[in-house]
């Protein structure tokens, strides 16, 4: 009767202490998988597309490669008339800055010097991201 007695008590204390171990196992699974159902999903956008063909600008003059045709005179023009804002000179590069069209040739903005404009390279791929 003893040895019974004895028997059921180890069982009594081994049993919990085997069973909490079995939990965690399982109990941190089911609480990461929990936990992920709890999460709101995260929405990603979509990347933004290439332009379709109804959006381009069907008057556009094209070059060899699709892109809007640049006007290489209308460039050095503005560049001429408006040095560069971190070294003064009026031809050559201008380092940090970019020429930037203020009405974008592909909306039916003028390739011409009255609609550019200086422009961080920041500023540049911020303005990139939204057009």
């Amino acid at each position: 009767m003893y040895r019974i007695l004895l028997a059921l008590l180890l069982v009594a204390l081994v049993a919990p202490a085997a069973n909490a171990r079995g939990r965690s196992s399982s109990h941190s699974s089911t609480r990461s998988s929990s936990s992920r159902a709890s999460r709101p999903t995260r929405t990603v956008k979509p990347k933004a597309k290439a332009a379709s063909r109804s959006s381009r600008c069907a008057t556009c003059a094209r070059d060899s490669e699709g892109r809007i045709a640049r006007s290489s005179t209308a460039k050095h023009d503005f560049q001429k008339s408006h040095p560069c804002p971190s070294t003064g000179k009026t031809t050559g590069a201008c380092k940090g800055y970019v020429i930037d069209h203020i009405t974008p040739l592909k909306r039916g903005g003028a390739d011409s010097p009255g609609n550019m404009q200086w422009q961080t390279k920041a500023a540049a791929k911020a303005k990139d991201r939204v057009e």
